[in-house]
Formats: structure tokens, C-alpha cells, sequence
């Protein structure tokens, strides 16, 4: 799936600017006027991103990234604030209220793509289509091959995002409920107890490999994916 990406801006010449760069770029861009258009859209489904324009009417980004940082639900989604003020104060403002990352008017629309590749490594890996290779297992999510050496690994869809996300961050663990909003969508309602079923087919399958003790089990915590051997 494209990663989303949510434009808050509302200069139109801007924002359409912004938009076409992103789908030229692979990425799917959802576009909203002012925060409280975007504010219905986050609440619909969740984008890996958000660039926000600082002065927006009514409702200033700094107020809406606020928003965004206090609640549950938002706080970890990355933030790159669009914005004509070059102040460092206002640069430290930004930074300060949580936005992964400041642009200043006017920018390239490649320095902007780039800023972009570059917060979604740090804070959402899983959103990219860089190759990983943990302990001889091998992620390619551009060829959609999951293997180690020539041996290919046959996975589900949800067993492949799910592989996708914990190989994508390793040694963090999980707990049920944040895997099912990380993998599944925070927007779709299913049993905790579904993670426990794909995590078994998950391990069946790489058990094929000898991998299958990645996977590892936190007792009354939830899952993480480590190659160390000391890890519970």
C-alpha cells in the first residue's frame, strides 16, 4: 500500500505543488484546507505523515500539532512543519510542541521529498521499501520476497505487514493492541486475541527457514522480533 500523506495547507498553489511531487514520488497525498478539515480526516483513518503548514486559519498548526501530540491515538504520527518563519525561535517553537522536522518557505520540492524519506526512516520505517536483513532473514518489500539465502519464505498478507512492522523495529515490544492499530489500522475493529493467531501462522512459516525463535513471546507484555538469544 502507498504510504498516506496528509498536506494541511491552504494555499492552493502550494498545496497542489506539494501533491503532485508526492504522487510523483510513489507516495498518496490527502489534502485538507485548515485543521479542522484535517482533524476529520485523521479522525476516518491514520496517515504515516503529516505536513503542516504553520499559519493555517482558525486553527494554527502549532495548535493542531498540540493537538495531535496529546492525544493517544495521534502522538506518534511524524509532523514536518511548512512554514515562512525563519526565526529560530519559532524553528525551536516547532521543535518544542513535537514536530519530527522544520521546512522553510520557499523549499524544493526535492529538499521536501528528501526531509520526508528521511523522517519516515526514523519514525516509520515500515513505510519504506528499504531492503531487511536480520540474522539471515531477508525483507525485500519491493520484490514482495521474504527468504534467507534462496530459500523463499510463503506468507500471508497479514502475516507479511505484520513481519514487515517487527523487523522494522526490533528489540521494542508490543502488546496486542498496539500491533492490531500499527498493522491492522487503528480504524479496524477485530479481537486482540487475532495478533496470537497471526503471530502462530507467522512462526509456522518461518519455522520452514529455522526462524521462527525471531518471534519472541513477552509474557503479559506482547510480541518483539530479536535475534538475540538472551531476549525472553
Amino acid at each position: 500500500m502507498a504510504v498516506k500523506i496528509m498536506i494541511v495547507e491552504d494555499e492552493p498553489a502550494i498545496q497542489k505543488l506539494i501533491a503532485v511531487n508526492l504522487e510523483q514520488a510513489g507516495y498518496m497525498p490527502v489534502c485538507a484546507n485548515d485543521a479542522e478539515a484535517a482533524i476529520r480526516c485523521v479522525n476516518e483513518a491514520l496517515p504515516d505523515l503529516i505536513l503542516l503548514d504553520w499559519m493555517l486559519p482558525k486553527m494554527t498548526g502549532i495548535e493542531f500539532a498540540r493537538i495531535l501530540r496529546g492525544d493517544v491515538r495521534t502522538r506518534l504520527i511524524p509532523i514536518i512543519m511548512l512554514t515562512a518563519r525563519a526565526d529560530e525561535g519559532d524553528k525551536v517553537r516547532g521543535l518544542e510542541i513535537g514536530a519530527d522536522d522544520y521546512v522553510t518557505k520557499p523549499f524544493s520540492p526535492r529538499e521536501l521529498i528528501a526531509r520526508v524519506k528521511a523522517v519516515l526512516r526514523r519514525r516509520a520505517p515500515e513505510a519504506l521499501d528499504d531492503t531487511v536483513e536480520i540474522d539471515g532473514l531477508t525483507f525485500d518489500p519491493v520484490n514482495h520476497r521474504v527468504a534467507v539465502g534462496k530459500d523463499r519464505v510463503v506468507l500471508g498478507p497479514t502475516e507479511y505487514r505484520l513481519l514487515h512492522f517487527l523487523m522494522t523495529h526490533t528489540e521494542r515490544v508490543y502488546s496486542r493492541s498496539q500491533l492490531l492499530d500499527r498493522v491492522w489500522g487503528d480504524h479496524v475493529f477485530v479481537e486482540e486475541r487475532t495478533v496470537d493467531v497471526h503471530i502462530r501462522r507467522l512462526r509456522k512459516a518461518l519455522e520452514t527457514v529455522g526462524k521462527d525463535s525471531l518471534i519472541k513471546t513477552v509474557r503479559g507484555t506482547g510480541y518483539c522480533f530479536s535475534a538475540d538469544p538472551g531476549t525472553i
